[in-house]
């Protein structure tokens, strides 16, 4: 679907650009809420738990079908990179993982569908002008989302290090290291908190970053009309790679960090 058709010949490039990367909105400042990337990312969450569930309560202990082996697949690739980095004993962590590797990955799969099939769906079904819609599909290229997510794995951070320290064991882990030295806590003090700090945030920037670019080059290439299909097949291609990498790594760092979490030095 070109450029030209989807907005009637009516934005220039850098406005369809700039329209694309524009949520829909309610709200202002800081209490304002991106509506495509919350909608999408709930619908992509129910989808996740509707098809688990269903293949968890239907599973044969015979020959597998082709959606079972697919998920039985996911299940012990989950499994066994939580066994080989998590060294701690909570049953919490695998589902978590599988949670989250299966969730990113939906949210970053909906980046191979063409930007402007959904609006031009809605602008089917309301009559509505396709330069008055706003929709972005890939609630990972939302730093809200992003955010969110690594907030959410952040609080576990913090839960787990007071659950099994204590809350002085965990202070004092703090403010004991790198240096032993008593003179050097309060530099020690400042280095970890930093540090803790940049891991939600290296989480969220990381995913949020790799997603909004392949999402800015797809809208790039849309621009060009009716020549963008050998470059938009081979960037999809090349999202084969990207898209599950992204939500692996997310996924690792999370177990990573709850297993440091639940090291009790």
């Amino acid at each position: 679907m070109s450029a030209a058709a989807a907005t009637e010949a009516t934005l220039t490039s850098q406005e369809y650009i700039k329209h694309h990367l524009t949520n829909l909105t309610v709200g202002e400042g800081f209490w304002s809420w991106n509506l495509d990337s919350l909608g999408w990312a709930v619908f992509l969450g129910l989808v996740f738990l509707t098809i688990f569930r269903s293949v968890a309560k239907k599973a044969t202990p015979g020959v597998p079908g082709k959606l079972q082996c697919a998920v039985e697949m996911v299940v012990e690739f989950v499994d066994g990179s939580d066994k080989d980095t998590f060294h701690g004993k909570n049953d919490l962590i695998a589902p978590l993982a599988l949670t989250i590797f299966v969730w990113i990955l939906l949210m970053n799969a909906m980046d191979w569908v063409p930007v402007d099939l959904i609006p031009w769906l809605i602008s089917l079904a309301t009559g509505m002008d396709m330069a008055d819609i706003y929709m972005k599909p890939v609630p990972t290229a939302d730093l809200s989302t992003t955010l969110a997510l690594a907030g959410g794995v952040f609080i576990l951070i913090i839960y787990y290090s007071i659950k099994v320290k204590g809350f002085g064991g965990f202070m004092k882990e703090l403010y004991t290291q790198p240096f032993g030295h008593w003179s050097l806590y309060p530099v020690n003090f400042l280095l970890e908190v930093v540090t803790l700090l940049a891991r939600p945030l290296s989480l969220a920037l990381r995913l949020f970053g790799n997603l909004y670019a392949g999402e800015l080059i797809f809208l790039l290439i849309a621009t060009l009309g009716l020549y963008q299909l050998p470059l938009h097949f081979i960037w999809a291609v090349f999202h084969l790679l990207v898209i599950p990498l992204q939500a692996f790594i997310f996924m690792m760092l999370t177990i990573v960090y709850l297993s440091l979490a639940h090291e009790d030095h």
